[in-house]
């Protein structure tokens, strides 16, 4: 009778858990658009969480009224300067794909300079082709992108709202329902706070900081359209491995080839020397600060993220890396360590 009881159990348990399962598949394969904007809510919550409950206990502001303030900082203070980056980078792509052609015209002629120079051919002319016809589409996919952006922002300021309104109520509901040992949960509480504030503030503030320094090279030695190159390192700046070097070494083979001897040579010291050298001085301090994250999770995070979630895939792709080997290792200290424990 006893074992016809745990039998009748077991199979209720596992039917649910069955239910749960799909439920929780059908779920996700409709909302998966919005897992950019659940992850850029859960971010920003973590950044801001000790502020919305010392705003709301110790200072007794309404919960309605703190979320609203901090998001309301967060816009102006993160995506609005974020916003005006983009805008340069998007006014300038537009007017190269407004004169495509002679843009084509005048590469195709630099490109056979260079190849009478050396006498090897560099550039196919069926590729200058194809480039002709990826510039004409590019505008309209920046355009898809500027709009996706918008409305994964939307929806994370939507989800963000209620995750600070209740954010006491959340975490207790987390602490209750995680299937793990309190200490575990802590643990994993604790790093995955440090793994965020890492990465959403670590990345983008190394990656900033090399911008201005590209900045303050590309003022003094002359380069046209500084902003310009500026807004790319400081995009290229957040790539593992090449970095920013992706925007300095062509600009200073460019101005090589254009004659420019002196500057070509200037660029390349201050790429190298400068912005080279503090990406590695700075993402020391940062890190020590904030919280390392090895190389090997920064890169394969990168490539991961980027294919799952586009550009802001360099924030959350390593984040999602760096979850997995935690999860993996407190898994190992809440189960394997018990059984081995046990073993005589």
């Amino acid at each position: 009778m006893n074992n016809t009881s745990i039998d009748n159990n077991l199979l209720k348990q596992i039917f649910f858990i069955a239910v749960i399962i799909f439920l929780g598949v059908v779920l996700f394969s409709q909302l998966q658009t919005f897992l950019p904007a659940f992850l850029g809510a859960v971010t920003f919550y973590v950044l801001m969480r000790k502020r919305m409950f010392y705003l709301v206990e110790k200072k007794k502001w309404k919960p309605g009224a703190a979320a609203w303030v901090l998001m309301l900082l967060s816009f102006f203070v993160i995506l609005v300067p974020v916003g005006l980056l983009g805008n340069i980078l998007y006014s300038k792509i537009s007017f190269v794909v407004a004169h495509s052609d002679e843009l084509i015209n005048s590469l195709k002629i630099a490109a056979e300079k260079i190849s009478d120079k050396i006498g090897y051919k560099l550039i196919d002319p069926n590729n200058m082709n194809k480039l002709a016809n990826f510039l004409a589409q590019l505008l309209p996919k920046i355009l898809g992108v500027t709009f996706d952006t918008l409305t994964q922002v939307a929806s994370m300021y939507f989800i963000l709202y209620f995750m600070l309104v209740n954010g006491r109520r959340m975490e207790k509901a987390l602490y209750e329902y995680i299937p793990l040992k309190d200490n575990n949960v802590v643990r994993l509480a604790t790093e995955m706070h440090t793994l965020i504030v890492s990465s959403a503030i670590g990345i983008p503030l190394i990656a900033f900081v090399q911008g201005v320094a590209g900045l303050i090279g590309y003022l003094i030695i002359g380069i046209n359209e500084p902003w310009l190159w500026f807004v790319a390192t400081t995009i290229a700046a957040m790539m593992p491995v090449v970095g920013a070097a992706v925007i300095y070494v062509p600009l200073t083979i460019m101005l090589l080839v254009q004659g420019h001897t002196g500057k070509g040579i200037i660029m390349a010291i201050w790429g190298f020397g400068v912005i080279g050298l503090i990406d590695n001085v700075f993402r020391l301090l940062v890190n020590k600060k904030l919280g390392d994250i090895h190389p090997l999770i920064t890169i394969f995070g990168v490539i991961i993220g980027v294919q799952l979630f586009g550009f802001i895939g360099l924030i959350f792709g390593p984040i999602l890396i760096a979850l997995f080997l935690l999860l993996l290792r407190i898994y190992s200290s809440e189960f394997i360590v018990k059984k081995r424990e046990i073993k005589p």
